[in-house]
């Protein structure tokens, strides 16, 4: 398992698919399951994984069909986005602050620093967060626990939830599906991957500069 995890952190596909062969829809359905579903496993290469199996998806230019079904793909992925989400806000609704004290070795399992971060993205977006926070590392984990833990309207959650899981899993999947066949982008999928990565946490990183600098001139 710690040796798949691996491989998967690296986007190893050639790897994935020829170990795991039609098996690897259910390791890639468990991945973005775990990653908007446990609170406890914010870290994982949620964007670059959907463009990356959509690219895998992708027919040749000679016509072959790619390795992955995209009608399969999309559909087992968005199941696992939503069904995730739900879990993650039932852990925070019915556990509440109570998961900060679980501890490994005298370490917090989960780290309150990431709800912080969560709770100023969500108070600067509104209910709108919940769409959002999908394209965002680390918020996107901790939106659903943060909304549980707030009680929010169960049925108002889920309705943006559903959207924001769908265009999530839609977009970067089928962006990865029909960029597949551009040379350059085959040739340097790491580096595609990383500018993904680099997108992805930019609102953070423009949020917390925003923040320390009200800070000083506080």
């Amino acid at each position: 398992m710690i040796e798949l995890f691996q491989h998967i952190i690296h986007l190893d596909f050639p790897w994935i698919v020829q170990e795991y062969q039609s098996a690897i829809y259910f390791v890639l359905f468990l991945v973005i399951f775990i990653e908007t579903g446990l609170v406890v496993m914010p870290i994982l290469p949620g964007d670059s994984l959907l463009f990356t199996a959509g690219l895998f998806a992708a027919p040749s230019l000679s016509g072959e069909p790619g390795e992955l079904n995209i009608v399969l793909l999309l559909s087992l992925l968005t199941i696992a986005a939503v069904l995730g989400d739900n879990v993650n806000y039932w852990i925070g609704r019915k556990l509440g602050l109570g998961v900060f004290n679980w501890k490994i070795k005298g370490r917090p399992l989960v780290k309150k620093e990431y709800l912080e971060k969560t709770e100023l993205f969500f108070e600067k977006n509104g209910t709108k967060a919940i769409i959002m926070a999908r394209f965002v590392p680390l918020v996107r984990t901790f939106t659903p626990f943060a909304a549980g833990i707030g009680k929010m309207n169960y049925r108002k959650f889920f309705l943006f939830d559903v959207f924001g899981g769908f265009l999530w899993i839609f977009s970067l999947t089928l962006a990865g599906y029909f960029l597949g066949n551009i040379t350059w982008i085959k040739d340097n999928v790491e580096k595609v991957c990383l500018g993904i990565i680099f997108i992805s946490v930019l609102p953070m990183i423009i949020s917390f500069v925003k923040s320390k600098s009200a800070k000083r001139n506080a």
